[in-house]
């Protein structure tokens, strides 16, 4: 026998949150149906399934938002790191993404350092504009300055 089921959640190699998908009465009662992640086909399914989608767009948009209002912020900042030099003007170390996040804390802007996008580590003085990515639709650019100590 099958079962024609509403997705309420992505699940891999069946579909999409949404989908109307037939499946095993053995799968969907002891799988999709424990787990949350499908409901039978009724009216009231289709509701909650519609509210879900409502407050989860909600989120989304308010997410984008606060992303936004973040990039606008990061758009005239700046931080100087000084940093020990040796001869011919090379760091002891390097510059890293978590330093960076250091720096902007202590302007009072919250980074985490995973969203920063430095591809390798800086290792010489200057200054640098730095990708930082802060939501998958939105990044801003920081310049950091690296001067000797």
């Amino acid at each position: 026998m099958a079962t024609e089921m509403i997705l309420m959640a992505d699940v891999k190699d069946l579909g999409a949150e949404g989908d109307i998908v037939t499946v095993a009465d053995g799968y969907a009662r002891n799988y999709l149906m424990p787990r949350k992640l499908g409901a039978p086909v009724t009216e009231a399914a289709r509701r909650r399934l519609a509210r879900i989608r409502r407050e989860r767009e909600a989120a989304l948009a308010a997410d984008l938002e606060a992303a936004r209002k973040r990039a606008a912020a990061l758009a005239g900042a700046s931080c100087t790191l000084p940093v020990k030099v040796g001869q011919d003007e090379k760091l002891y170390g390097s510059v890293t993404p978590a330093d960076i996040a250091v720096a902007l804390k202590a302007q009072g802007i919250e980074v985490d350092k995973r969203d920063i996008l430095l591809e390798e580590p800086i290792r010489e003085l200057g200054v640098f504009d730095i990708p930082v990515r802060l939501h998958p639709e939105v990044s801003a650019s920081v310049k950091v300055w690296v001067v000797e100590e």
